[in-house]
């Protein structure tokens, strides 16, 4: 055993052991009380921790911060209540046999200190009814009920959300937004969350019940006693009163008092909101941080003060609320000044920097952050997560597309608005968005019902719409179906896509050399077979961000080489871009399985959009190959067209639920890719080469070519059969024409 088990917490083993026990000897327990007469004094000793176990539950309730921290409420709201019931018992029987010659002592010290409380030594035990029948209209008219109501409400409105919140985790989960492991912990919430408010509801039942039981246990034990003492030990109806009275007031209380606090604790939990914090916290945070509420509360103390109303408590009030007035304003102007100083700083250093060397102006970041001062928060390890999860992107992307994301350096930039951001790849700015550190985004990803109050913007990410909510309204959002996420994982995401979208610009000379290294430890023979006798390095990166373009992954890269080494072995010409491109053609051919897993439905059908063989084979001619590579010699119009067409079988396959797939003739895949990169960067294009022979091809969609297209005038096509046949004489792709 190490020393961190010596001084840590118990063994889970031997707290399993004793905890597995606990229960059973619980019931056998009560079972024991219902048939054995207890001493008074154990009596007590339950009594007493009945209390302190009612007042724990309430006090654990106002510290958790969500409903399902508490899970086993419900489980502990009918033990509770079953062990009160049995104490109900053994009470009653204490009472009924032996205060004729016990006297007040008979049920213990317990019952009688608490009907002391009430009712006095003078005994006024009108005054104990009526205190006593104070409480048990509190608790089965108030709490009981609204705790009873409130749970059957959040059940149903839980249930009704379920459908919702299951798709906004899918489309976070497909977007990107979220891992696996993530997905799969969201979902567990969701059902112990369904099954916690279904239990609850079903709970706050038992504890209705239990109020109307203790109100009927108080009158037999009133009537019994009166009887026993009347008839049974000869007392005087006065003698008989004061004795069993004083019990039955005592024993109700010590009854009821723990069960209102427990019908308190639920009525707590079941109203708690989804905000991550404690009660009082929360408390705190909404009630007493306005400098102008607490000083108008103080002002109207003051004037209630003139009237005839006890002038001391209202002025003690008044003062403690313009107090806090006073505090909450120095705080508020104390970190208003801060960013204030902080915002100066950076204008009086030129370029919101500190002096650097002539070097450190010249260095250019792979990737950087920039921030405005409003975001600073969320860059402090001490005040936000920003830098753990920029950590887990580069991780999560490094994974799916296998390359070296380096490293994103975070700077803050005061000439940026206060909420912006800005991402730079080599000094450049290639996307930039807003986000409101205090608020949270609700994403509608097409699966949302109704409008929410809040401030309607445009995703940054994937341009959806959506709205920064309060976050006291998440959970009415992620019930009509939104995805809400707060502003750490709205700049997540975005940087997310942009890696993904500009991952050929980060494969670096540098990149491809630490790549290729790691493979030589693994695969040794892939790497010397082709570097340096075959293609050079910078021809390797060429071919690998060929790929990167079109988000191939590069993680296998070991086929990626074997599939070079095969295609451009024995070629001594000129390996320019057209052939560098054909060699991507052939690696993508040799990962047609990963492809088509991406694509594919999980019975193993390809639903994609291809054109007419004819018009296929038409449109094939107006594509001319050199060696820049490919080049479409369509006019403006024709080549508009022949987009439209496209983007329209795309919306079919959308509507279908499938993804955007174009299948087509390896010669003409890329040349496709090419013309709708403009317009459709995320439709996928794939060739008949990469079909693996277990994927079941379904055309969902048959494209038609515009009325204008006709074939290429015969000097056009003469000369692209020329340049083709001279082409494929030295393609790699001359083995699938």
């Amino acid at each position: 055993m190490t020393s961190g088990d010596q001084h840590g917490p118990m063994n889970p083993r031997a707290q399993s052991a004793w905890s597995q026990w606990l229960l059973p000897l619980g019931v056998v327990g009560c079972v024991l009380v219902l048939l054995v007469p207890l001493p008074a004094g154990m009596v007590d000793l339950f009594l007493a921790a009945n209390i302190a176990f009612a007042i724990l539950l309430l006090l654990t309730t106002l510290s958790v911060k969500t409903p399902l921290e508490l899970s086993m409420f419900p489980s502990l709201l009918l033990a509770t209540t079953l062990a009160r019931l049995v104490l109900n018992v053994a009470t009653t029987r204490l009472i009924l046999t032996e205060a004729d010659s016990v006297g007040i002592q008979a049920a213990g010290e317990v019952i009688p200190a608490f009907s002391s409380f009430v009712v006095g030594n003078e005994g006024r035990l009108v005054v104990g009814f009526v205190i006593f029948a104070i409480i048990l209209l509190i608790q089965f008219l108030v709490i009981t009920k609204g705790a009873t109501r409130i749970g059957e409400v959040s059940a149903r409105f839980t249930l009704d959300g379920l459908p919702g919140r299951q798709m906004a985790i899918d489309a976070d989960l497909a977007a990107g937004v979220i891992d696996e492991q993530q997905a799969r912990i969201r979902r567990e919430d969701l059902t112990r969350q369904a099954d916690f408010f279904g239990a609850m509801d079903g709970a706050s039942k038992f504890v209705r019940g239990d109020a109307i039981a203790g109100l009927a246990i108080t009158t037999i034990n009133l009537l019994g006693g009166l009887y026993v003492g009347l008839f049974e030990a000869g007392m005087t109806i006065s003698e008989a009163a004061d004795i069993f009275t004083r019990l039955t007031i005592g024993d109700g209380l010590v009854s009821q008092v723990p069960a209102l606090l427990i019908s308190l604790a639920a009525g707590m939990l079941v109203t708690r909101s989804s905000v991550q914090s404690d009660l009082g916290g929360e408390i705190q945070k909404q009630l007493f941080t306005s400098p102008r509420t607490l000083a108008l509360t103080a002002g109207f103390l003051l004037m209630l003060s003139f009237t005839g109303l006890p002038k001391l408590p209202l002025i003690a009030l008044a003062v403690g609320c313009g107090l806090l007035s006073w505090m909450e304003k120095r705080r508020l102007d104390r970190e208003n000044q801060e960013a204030l100083d902080v915002e100066e700083e950076a204008e009086t250093t030129p370029g919101g920097t500190t002096e650097q060397s002539l070097e450190q102006f010249l260095h250019v970041d792979p990737m950087e952050l920039e921030i405005g001062f409003g975001l600073i928060r969320l860059a402090d390890p001490q005040r936000g997560n920003l830098l753990e999860r920029l950590q887990m992107v580069r991780q999560n992307v490094a994974g799916e597309l296998g390359i070296i994301v380096p490293k994103v350096r975070i700077a803050d930039n005061m000439r940026l608005q206060r909420n912006q951001y800005r991402i730079k790849i080599a000094g450049t700015v290639v996307a930039s968005g807003e986000v409101k550190q205090s608020s949270l985004l609700a994403i509608d990803w097409g699966t949302a019902q109704g409008n929410l109050a809040g401030d309607p913007v445009q995703e940054p990410a994937f341009g959806l719409p959506a709205v920064w909510i309060d976050p006291r309204d998440r959970e009415e959002a992620e019930q009509r179906g939104y995805s809400v996420v707060d502003a750490t994982s709205v700049l997540a995401t975005h940087l997310t896509e942009v890696i993904r979208n500009h991952a050929e610009e980060l494969l670096t000379r540098d990149a491809t050399r630490q790549l290729l290294d790691h493979l030589r430890q693994t695969s040794p023979a892939a790497v010397e077979e082709v570097l340096p006798e075959i293609l050079t390095l910078g021809q390797v990166q060429r071919v690998l961000q060929f790929l990167l373009q079109e988000a191939v992954p590069i993680r296998n890269l070991a086929a990626i080489l074997e599939a070079l080494g095969d295609a451009a072995s024995g070629f001594d010409g000129v390996k320019d871009t057209a052939y560098l491109e054909d060699l991507a053609e052939t690696a993508r051919q040799r990962l047609a399985r990963t492809l088509c897993d991406r694509y594919r439905d999980p019975q193993g059908t390809l639903h994609v959009m291809a054109w007419e063989p004819e018009e296929e084979d038409q449109l094939g001619t107006w594509v001319e190959r050199s060696a820049q590579g490919t080049h479409w010699l369509l006019s403006p119009a024709v080549r508009h067209h022949v987009r439209q067409s496209i983007e329209q079988g795309a919306e079919a396959l959308s509507a279908l639920g499938h993804p955007t797939v174009l299948l087509t003739t390896p010669q003409l895949r890329r040349a496709f890719k090419q013309l709708m990169q403009p317009t459709m960067p995320r439709l996928t294009v794939l060739s008949s080469a990469e079909i693996t022979r277990d994927t079941q091809i379904h055309a969902a969609k048959t494209l038609i070519a515009p009325v204008e297209l006709e074939a290429a005038p015969r000097s056009t096509v003469s000369a692209n059969q020329e340049s083709s046949h001279a082409w494929d004489a030295r393609s790699p792709l001359r083995s699938s024409a």
